[in-house]
């Protein structure tokens, strides 16, 4: 099991609690994932949203590609998986940025590829916003464009979506044949396209159950491709780790209160449930903290935590894309207690 962690760009996780002390700030920013690097994770996520979806439209929240190349002239060993939308980007220049950014990091940058979900933050961007199937059909010509731009000396694309003519990019990125392309979708039209095209598979949490089916049904969509397995199975989860179950369960009926004072960051609760197409119904509660985070139920001691952790390995899973609150000193709480029983 590798262990990750998503960067705080929003300011936190948890749409029930003002301020969990952890500023939407590069500096805050760099200062966790420095501080990452010694305590032995292997990955961030940055995810890429220009509205704060998780405390509030109005607030702070930073944006993905310039921090992701920020970060990585000032880490040495981490990855550095940066979400990309096709819905905001030219994708001829999104492979340019990527593989400068690749080198900057010396082969340490790969991409998380999502489709989007929210309208009103497209309608407030100027970003491409369509039915669902259709925003995987500028998906896929979007990773089309990557990948020949990536590794091929002259490029040129006719689809639907862009148009390139005889293009170049040079250098090209330190990882070949291109920087892993992570993906995650539930719906039949996404799955579909995880399967052809991307290099590995990320998943909101689940039960250890729920994620068993989704991974043994991606790898057999993977193998009826004749390509190469799946590079990793990711998720996303949410972590409470504390020194009795009893401190854990009082932390999770504070974080999961939904008071009228934290609908402010339950903005894009509606565009999230309506315009994807989820395999799990998601109420409110699990809405609380980001990504589903609270159904892995990393909730507990130490040991209990890493024996569900044990669980999730037996489910295939190689990833986990872990959620602290107050990021910076419950990382170090989980690295120092949990990390080490899996070395």
């Amino acid at each position: 099991m590798k262990f990750g962690f998503w960067l705080p760009i929003f300011g936190g996780w948890l749409r029930n609690v003002e301020n969990e002390n952890m500023p939407s700030t590069y500096d805050y920013a760099k200062t966790v994932i420095q501080s990452a690097e010694r305590w032995g994770y292997s990955t961030t996520l940055i995810a890429e949203l220009y509205l704060n979806d998780i405390k509030g439209v109005d607030q702070d929240v930073l944006e993905a590609w310039s921090t992701a190349a920020a970060l990585a002239a000032v880490t040495d060993k981490i990855e550095i998986m940066t979400a990309i939308r096709p819905g905001y980007h030219n994708p001829a220049v999104a492979a340019k940025m990527a593989a400068n950014i690749d080198r900057i990091s010396g082969g340490r940058f790969t991409l998380n590829i999502v489709s989007a979900w929210w309208a009103e933050e497209a309608r407030q961007y100027g970003g491409h916003f369509a039915e669902h199937d259709e925003r995987y059909e500028r998906t896929q010509e979007f990773v089309d464009v990557l990948k020949g731009m990536w590794t091929e000396e002259s490029f040129t694309y006719n689809g639907r979506y862009y148009n390139i003519e005889d293009a170049k990019l040079s250098p090209k990125p330190v990882q070949r044949p291109n920087p892993i392309l992570y993906a995650g979708g539930e719906s039949e039209r996404g799955k579909k396209l995880i399967a052809e095209h991307c290099d590995a598979y990320v998943m909101h949490g689940g039960t250890p159950e729920e994620v068993k089916i989704k991974i043994d049904d991606m790898k057999a969509r993977r193998a009826a491709t004749g390509l190469e397995p799946f590079r990793s199975f990711g998720m996303a989860a949410y972590v409470i780790c504390r020194d009795t179950e009893e401190e854990a369960q009082a932390e999770l009926a504070r974080i999961t209160t939904v008071s009228e004072d934290a609908m402010k960051g339950y903005a894009g609760f509606g565009d999230f449930v309506n315009k994807s197409q989820l395999e799990q119904k998601l109420t409110l509660q699990d809405y609380s903290v980001s990504n589903r985070g609270l159904r892995p139920n990393l909730v507990g001691t130490p040991e209990q935590i890493a024996a569900r952790v044990r669980e999730y390995e037996d489910a295939g899973v190689d990833l986990l894309l872990l959620q602290f609150s107050p990021q910076l000193e419950e990382m170090e709480r989980f690295a120092k207690s949990v990390i080490p029983k899996f070395q």
